[in-house]
């Protein structure tokens, strides 16, 4: 499969090219640096330009099969209009490519899955991170007012650590506390959806299971199928 990768060089994107590479996809890593990407792997091709410039998008997705955005604001805590603009570019630039299957990365708490979140995670969203959650859910709710086969992935709180499997799916995910899940295994779950077209129109958010590893488990009918919004999430197992 040949994917184009945008935020290739941030802490999730890196999971998502390592993982294709490992499965024999061809990658081409759209990053702004190229230098940041290292010496890449064999099937790699470094692409520079701006996840917001539709003509550079345009060029770089031609001839893909799917596009998957990791693109982050790291530590920020602006959001810049980043993802309303990029999701903008990212849907003109695919369909002048042709490009028909979008994975696109947002957080828990953002549109209606800020109704499923703890009492704890709706005051660090409501306040520390209200600028980005105000246009990350601009940018999700034009994804899923597109044409594409689009999955749109939910985690909640980030982590470095190791990949643990630890992601189910399911139509809402109830919170307690401020629950985490590895960047790693978010990105496998990113990278499975790239190639799973039986995802599309299903939106995903993920935690750890507690005292053990959930099994996977996807949620119920979503999106156009549904007749309703397009919502489901990811859940530890029993």
């Amino acid at each position: 499969m040949k994917l184009l990768i945008l935020g290739a060089t941030g802490p999730t994107g890196r999971h998502v090219v390592d993982l294709a590479v490992r499965s024999g996809d061809s990658v081409t890593a759209f990053v702004r640096n190229p230098a940041a990407l290292g010496d890449p792997a064999e099937r790699v091709t470094p692409v520079t330009g701006d996840a917001t410039s539709h003509r550079d998008l345009a060029a770089a997705a031609a001839g893909h099969d799917a596009i998957v955005s990791a693109l982050g604001r790291g530590n920020s805590v602006r959001a810049d209009g980043l993802f309303t603009r990029a999701s903008a570019a990212v849907l003109g630039a695919a369909e002048e490519a042709g490009v028909s299957r979008l994975v696109w990365l947002s957080s828990f708490g953002v549109g209606t899955t800020f109704d499923w979140s703890s009492t704890t995670q709706k005051l660090i969203y409501s306040t520390l991170l209200r600028s980005i959650y105000a246009d990350k859910e601009i940018a999700d709710e034009s994804i899923r007012s597109s044409g594409l086969d689009w999955t749109v992935v939910y985690p909640t709180r980030l982590t470095h650590g190791p990949a643990k499997g630890t992601c189910g799916a399911g139509d809402r995910l109830p919170m307690k506390g401020n629950p985490t899940i590895s960047r790693a295994d978010v990105a496998a779950f990113m990278h499975r959806a790239a190639h799973s077209g039986d995802r599309t129109r299903r939106l995903r958010q993920g935690r750890p299971r507690e005292g053990g590893l959930p099994r996977h488990r996807l949620g119920g009918p979503a999106g156009r199928a549904a007749g309703g919004a397009p919502e489901a999430g990811l859940r530890p197992g029993p």
